[in-house]
C-alpha cells in the first residue's frame, strides 16, 4: 500500500488485527523521535497526523487536538508521563544500539540495554510523551561446541 496517497478511507478499511494509536501532543516531534531512535518510517506526516511503519507493522499518531470529539481526551494527564504503564514492545530492535540514538536525541533512557531472564536483551526508553518504548533482540545462546 502506498501509505503517501492511499486515501483515509482506504486506509482505514485494510486495517487488520490489532491496532495502536497514540495520541501525542507533538505528531512532528514525535516522529522525529521514533525515525531518530528505532529508524522507523513514517509517512502523511502533519501537525495532527502520521502514519507510521515498523517492518510490516503500521500504527498511527494522532494530536490531541484530532480527539476534540472524542471521550477519551478528557482522560489524558495534563502532566506526563502519559503512557504510564503501556509498554511498546520493538522486538527486532537492537536495544544498545538504540539507547545510544535515544541518549543523543535527548530522550530518556529509563532503563540501560540488559540481559533479562526471558531471553531478550531489551531497554527501556521514554520518549517526550511518557510511553515506554522497549527496543529489545534475542540473547544470542551460548555456543555449544
Amino acid at each position: 500500500m502506498d501509505y503517501e496517497t492511499v486515501t483515509p478511507e482506504k486506509f482505514g478499511r485494510s486495517l487488520r488485527g490489532l491496532g495502536l494509536n497514540l495520541l501525542v501532543r507533538d505528531v512532528r516531534t514525535h516522529v522525529a523521535f521514533l525515525e531518530t531512535v528505532f529508524e522507523m518510517q513514517a509517512h502523511r506526516v502533519s501537525s495532527d497526523f502520521a502514519i507510521l511503519t515498523y517492518g510490516d507493522q503500521v500504527f498511527q499518531l494522532h494530536s490531541d487536538g484530532t480527539y476534540h470529539a472524542n471521550p477519551l481526551l478528557g482522560l489524558l494527564p495534563e502532566n506526563p508521563p502519559r503512557g504510564a504503564g503501556l509498554e511498546i514492545r520493538l522486538y527486532q530492535t537492537d536495544p544498545d544500539a538504540a539507547a545510544l540514538r535515544a541518549e543523543a536525541a535527548g530522550a530518556t533512557v529509563l532503563q540501560a540495554p540488559t540481559d533479562k531472564p526471558h531471553g531478550l536483551r531489551e531497554a527501556y526508553i521514554l520518549c517526550a510523551d511518557g510511553y515506554a518504548w522497549v527496543p529489545s533482540c534475542p540473547i544470542s545462546e551460548p555456543d555449544k561446541g
